[in-house]
């Protein structure tokens, strides 16, 4: 397929916001395309060049951007700037500068081109990807300029996502999403939806998703908790459960493969953070199998006090080029909970009690190692006494899991539950909430010095965001700054179209979905003006959530549930 029949395809895509025109246009698309090049279609189409968990990534700014158009079609830099600056999208600005060729690229062409420019590394790395995308440029036509110039930054967002995709490949063999279910299974153990369609176009689907067992090296969905307040409900729904304490760490998946020497950690929400861990070069000494995959709590300890840290200081450690000296500093520990694959057999299918054992029989305790210990009862009582007792030490609470569950990626059923605060703790929420963060207001009198002066944030209802709060109180000086300086690499013209926001909300700038925040509050309270229906009461940032993509925000479904048992 050449790019320029892409373009077309992304062109009314970019004009529509009905979930099921923008799922056809997609099924046509992948009907069009052939096996070789369907996975590149999908990650282009999602403006990526590879699964998160794979780390490709551009780091090209916007600055750098500017230079690739000027230098592509002769221009000045500061004439492409102030283009720029009345449009407010790059990909327009190089739009109307290109040159209208006739354009012979194709697809894998174009993706080979983008990826070369993004895996340059190294001195003079700048400098190649310049010459590699406007040797790109040139060859192109404008319409497909305007959508090749906005991979690099992030700024291509047509407003779906994964699960579109997913839905549109079912759509594409059955004209409606009726196999949408039994391929989602199939992603959430091996979340790289462009190999998955690359996989249903050759082998079809039935054998493209027969296999779901995870692989090493390949992050598995992570099972989540659902919320109940009450322990007596939680008997009532779960029966015979287990008690495990709930630590406040970054949750991360430990993959490794003793023979290949290979070691890797994966946030919950895909990305690879393995270089923020470089004591599992010893995970070796801990761990009696040829391979494992682990669900951990990764938590720093704080040596003077000899207690555990917070999440705050346990993420110190994300500043890459620190982290030796942070290694030091802010030493790790790692808290195993459950165990996904043991050698070359999945354990997800097995009931916790046996997930549990075999964690035993894998894992040794240690200094860097340790299996979170659990109790088990169907006694409402000593759920709420163990509450008591793990807030009493210090740690949020606890997770309550069903003794006969499976590992089942998402949050789905009431198969864990986590409870954080009192049963009885009145004028505040039980639980804290996860939110995008959908745009900022510049603020007044100090706070323009932050270039912040309050955000709006939202809860998740399909692939759409919903407001439910305006922050502007309960933050320090440095949280102000530090929430701009996030946002402002994320700052768009206009109100993305999974947006829905009331004309009295809309904020002085708009940003992509990309920053989660925990926000704790009082309570909730129903709204008419937030479109999600319900308004956080005195909220407050509680922290940054970086090990959370904004599809993992807390649901609106959720947000009825807290409502409900407030």
């Amino acid at each position: 397929m050449k790019f320029s029949q892409l373009a077309e395809h992304l062109d009314q895509l970019e004009q529509i916001s009905s979930r099921i025109e923008i799922t056809k246009i997609l099924a046509d698309l992948f009907e069009e395309a052939d096996a070789n090049e369907i996975d590149k279609i999908v990650y282009l189409i999602l403006g990526r060049l590879a699964p998160s968990y794979e780390s490709v990534v551009f780091n090209l700014a916007d600055q750098t951007l500017i230079e690739i158009i000027a230098n592509s079609y002769n221009k000045d830099k500061k004439e492409v700037l102030k283009l720029y600056k009345e449009k407010g999208d790059l990909g327009i600005v190089a739009q109307e500068i290109a040159k209208d060729v006739d354009s012979k690229v194709f697809v894998i062409e174009v993706y080979d081109l983008l990826r070369k420019a993004a895996e340059e590394e190294g001195e003079g790395s700048v400098e190649r990807k310049i010459e590699v995308m406007s040797e790109l440029l040139r060859n192109l036509d404008p319409l497909s300029v305007r959508f090749v110039v906005r991979i690099p930054i992030n700024k291509l967002r047509l407003g779906f996502s994964d699960k579109t995709v997913i839905d549109a490949l079912s759509w594409m063999i059955t004209g409606d999403k009726s196999l949408s279910k039994k391929i989602l299974k199939r992603y959430e153990v091996v979340p790289d939806v462009g190999l998955l369609a690359k996989e249903i176009k050759r082998l079809g689907v039935e054998k493209a998703i027969e296999k779901t067992d995870p692989v090493i090296g390949v992050p598995v969905s992570p099972m989540l908790a659902q919320r109940i307040k009450s322990p007596k409900t939680m008997i009532e729904k779960m029966g015979m459960v287990a008690v495990e304490p709930k630590l406040d760490g970054l949750r991360i998946q430990i993959h490794y493969d003793r023979k290949k020497n290979f070691s890797a950690a994966y946030t919950r929400n895909m990305n690879v953070v393995t270089w923020m861990f470089p004591e599992l070069d010893q995970i070796g000494d801990f761990v009696k199998a040829d391979k494992v995959i682990l669900d951990v709590e990764a938590i720093g300890l704080d040596p003077q006090k000899k207690q555990l840290a917070n999440f705050q200081t346990t993420m110190t450690r994300r500043r890459k080029h620190e982290i030796g000296e942070t290694a030091k500093k802010v030493p790790i520990k790692f808290y195993v909970f459950d165990i996904l694959l043991r050698d070359d057999t999945s354990m997800m299918d097995k009931k916790y009690l046996e997930r549990r054992k075999m964690l035993e029989d894998t894992v040794s305790d240690g200094v860097l190692f340790e299996v979170v210990d659990y109790i088990t009862t169907d006694d409402h009582r000593i759920i709420s006494d163990e509450n008591e007792k793990k807030r009493a030490e210090g740690l949020e609470g606890i997770i309550v899991k069903r003794l006969d569950g499976k590992y089942v990626p998402g949050r789905t059923g009431h198969r864990w539950v986590k409870m954080k605060e009192s049963e009885d703790s009145p004028g505040k929420l039980a639980d804290t909430v996860d939110c995008v963060v959908m745009g900022y207001y510049t603020g007044k009198g100090k706070r323009t010095e932050f270039g912040i002066g309050g955000f709006l944030a939202g809860a998740v209802s399909g692939e759409k965001f919903l407001t439910l709060t305006k922050v502007g109180t309960g933050l320090t000086d440095e949280q102000f700054r530090e929430m701009h300086r996030r946002l402002s690499d994320l700052e768009i013209k206009d109100k993305p179209k999974q947006y829905e926001v009331h004309t009295d909300l809309h904020p002085d700038v708009w940003v992509a979905p990309g920053v989660v925040v925990e926000l704790a509050a009082d309570d909730i309270t129903i709204s008419t003006k937030h479109t999600a229906g319900y308004a956080l009461r005195f909220p407050r940032l509680v922290k940054f959530r970086d090990d959370k993509s904004p599809d993992q925000a807390t649901t609106l479904d959720e947000m009825k549930e807290m409502f409900t048992t407030q």
